[in-house]
């Protein structure tokens, strides 16, 4: 009988947490924009899994480098320059070099790094951010 029960309130949870609701996207939004506006210049930031470390470009604005990097394992990791959070509009830099480490990637000569400032781990398989940096 408790069996019954629990599976009951599982499936009321699970069928009451997929209702679409407008409000919610728009919070989430919100949350995103705060993020970002308290994300420390060039500082790595956890987002679905532990990721610290500092991105910066050099002077010439052709090598991304990162610092005392260190992230989760996944299976298969990439970093990203991206316009966003939302990782919808992004250039790849290649599969992620390590977990533990500095590490230099060469940026696109064609990039325009106001506009693609947020630097993101992102787990290809299931499309999660593990972290990111943004540079202002």
């Amino acid at each position: 009988m408790k069996f019954n029960f629990l599976i009951l309130l599982l499936c009321t949870f699970v069928l009451g947490s997929c209702s679409s609701n407008d409000d919610s996207t728009e919070i989430i939004q919100e949350d995103i924009i705060e993020t970002e506006d308290a994300a420390p210049n060039g500082i790595f930031i956890d987002f679905a899994h532990p990721t610290s470390g500092t991105a910066t470009v050099n002077t010439d604005q052709t090598v991304l480098n990162l610092t005392d990097f260190k992230s989760d394992d996944g299976p298969l990791l990439e970093l990203y320059l991206t316009t966003g959070l939302d990782v919808q509009d992004y250039v790849s830099l290649g599969v992620l070099k390590g977990l533990d480490g500095d590490y230099a990637y060469t940026l696109p000569t064609d990039i325009d790094l106001n506009t693609y400032n947020h630097i993101v781990v992102w787990c290809v398989d299931f499309s999660v951010n593990f972290g990111y940096a943004i540079l202002k």
